[in-house]
């Protein structure tokens, strides 16, 4: 939930994509389960690369962040970031992995164009963290999602297949993200649906930026995801034959990809096909996958130690120094502001979409006269706009201490509901917070009680036919007074006095 325009809206939408997909009867479905894993890969958020000085920032020219270093010149040493082992360490206590004392870093060897050193400086059989777990919502309970491992690595850089004039016949290199401090994040094959693959993601990327170790920033490469997925009849232990499904650019992509993918291989078994292994890409603007590459034989990277860096070394006190800095992750947080605060979890659950955003409600709910009516307006008269705006939270006119201030006026009841849906209106169009908003506009309620009670005279005695029904049983006829002394006073009425002073007027 950290933003509300997302490149999600771009191209095949949710339900389209469901559509193209779904083909099974619910009877065939239901005789297979799937079996997913995914592969999650990280880019660290450290200013310089992992292994030289280069800068580590995105959207620079290409081929200007580099070096002999990362470009994998001849006699070119590495030299390990201490800052990407420390980001590193502290996702993996996050994720309730454990962190290896002594890890080491090795060679994957394969060419591709964008990999000039024809090597990837990675970890192989002794990673910096095995054995962590996220839950995710499993109807009224929780299910455990197991991870395998966490390692660090370097990133490749970046081949450009499309958007040059000449594309159609060549392909251009940048190199700007080769060294770039990686960590990859591999989970057991625990996922039996789409939607907790989905929640899974959700819920790893939650965590990951409110750690601050990375911006989880998915249209920039920051977070990365691939999803190996089979079937095999249900109530079978043996895992049937994977493919891994790659190029998927966000989390609900990822979820369409998926209910494809199930459906495909369900369909060739059905019809006595066989799924074979091999890497397939998502096309969001058709909802299926394609076949990219066989996988039959897994790749013989020839792994072997890096000969350029001693095994890394994380010791007790480090990593004390290093889980002294976590922050309150997010469910945790979740949990306290419910306790402390009195919302509820669906409140929760907004006010902690990003750690900056709930540092600000806290701050407001605790200046504030009504921390729950300060989240009922973040919920009523902000997100709403913000989303009819396709606007990001950061971006909002109206900062926590103007929801604050409105909160603090609707409490001490000088405003009423409608006039505050009026200036929050006025600070979306003027693009402006709420506290000058409501200086110059200085609407005013009326809680002078002798005041409303002229206006109602007023009103009842210009309508005796309702007076007549209303005493004799139409209760119901009550709401018109209201409604007309609310007209009188301009929408300025106090509704709860008003009503309270309706309703004895018409029973004296």
């Amino acid at each position: 939930m950290g933003s509300f325009a997302t490149s999600e809206t771009n191209g095949l939408n949710w339900t389209r994509a469901m559509a193209a997909a779904l083909t099974l009867s619910p009877e065939v479905r239901a005789k297979y389960e799937a079996v997913i894993g995914l592969e999650v890969h990280v880019q660290l958020l450290t200013e310089t690369k992992a292994f030289c000085g280069c800068a580590n920032k995105f959207g620079a020219p290409p081929n200007t962040n580099v070096c002999p270093v990362c470009l994998g010149l001849p006699g070119a040493l590495p030299v390990l970031n201490r800052r990407a082992v420390e980001f590193a360490t502290l996702a993996s206590l996050a994720l309730n992995c454990e962190v290896r004392e002594r890890s080491v870093f090795a060679r994957k060897n394969y060419f591709y164009p964008d990999l000039p050193k024809g090597y990837q400086i990675s970890q192989f059989d002794k990673p910096l963290a095995e054995f962590g777990w996220i839950e995710v919502p499993n109807g009224d309970s929780k299910k455990r999602i197991g991870i395998t491992r966490l390692h660090m690595e370097e990133d490749a850089g970046k081949s450009l297949h499309d958007g040059l004039p000449d594309s159609a016949t060549r392909t251009y290199v940048d190199l700007n993200r080769c060294g770039t401090p990686l960590i990859e994040i591999v989970s057991e094959p625990d996922m039996r649906t789409p939607d907790e693959a989905y929640e899974y993601l959700t819920r790893l990327k939650e965590i990951i930026v409110y750690t601050g170790v990375s911006d989880g920033n998915m249209e920039e490469g920051s977070l990365r995801c691939d999803a190996n997925v089979s079937v095999r009849p249900r109530g079978q232990e043996k895992f049937g034959t994977k493919a891994e499904v790659k190029n998927v650019n966000s989390f609900r992509f990822i979820r369409a990809a998926l209910e494809y993918e199930i459906e495909r291989q369900i369909e060739l078994v059905e019809s006595g096909g066989r799924v074979v292994q091999e890497t397939r890409l998502y096309n969001a603007n058709e909802g299926r996958t394609y076949s990219m590459r066989s996988k039959e034989q897994a790749h013989d990277y020839r792994y072997f130690p890096e000969p350029d860096l001693p095994p890394l070394i994380v010791t007790e006190k480090w990593k004390t120094e290093i889980a002294a800095r976590m922050p309150e992750l997010p469910e945790a947080r979740r949990a306290r502001m419910i306790a402390e605060y009195g919302i509820s979890e669906q409140d929760a659950h907004t006010l902690t979409a990003t750690r900056a955003f709930a540092d600000q409600f806290e701050a407001a709910a605790r200046a504030a006269k009504n921390p729950r009516r300060v989240a009922n307006l973040v919920q009523s008269e902000l997100t709403m706009r913000l989303k009819a705006a396709n606007l990001e939270l950061e971006q909002s006119p109206v900062s926590m201490s103007g929801i604050a201030l409105a909160a603090d006026l609707a409490e001490d009841g000088k405003l009423s509901s409608k006039q505050l849906k009026q200036l929050f209106d006025l600070c979306f169009e003027k693009n402006q917070d709420f506290g000058p908003i409501y200086e110059r506009e200085k609407p005013q309620q009326i809680s002078d009680a002798s005041t409303l009670e002229r206006m109602i005279d007023d009103v009842i005695a210009a309508n005796p036919a309702q007076v007549e029904q209303y005493r004799k049983g139409k209760k119901t006829v009550a709401a018109f007074f209201v409604g007309q002394v609310m007209k009188a006073s301009k929408g300025q009425a106090n509704p709860a006095l008003l009503n309270e002073l309706v309703t004895k007027k018409l029973d004296a």
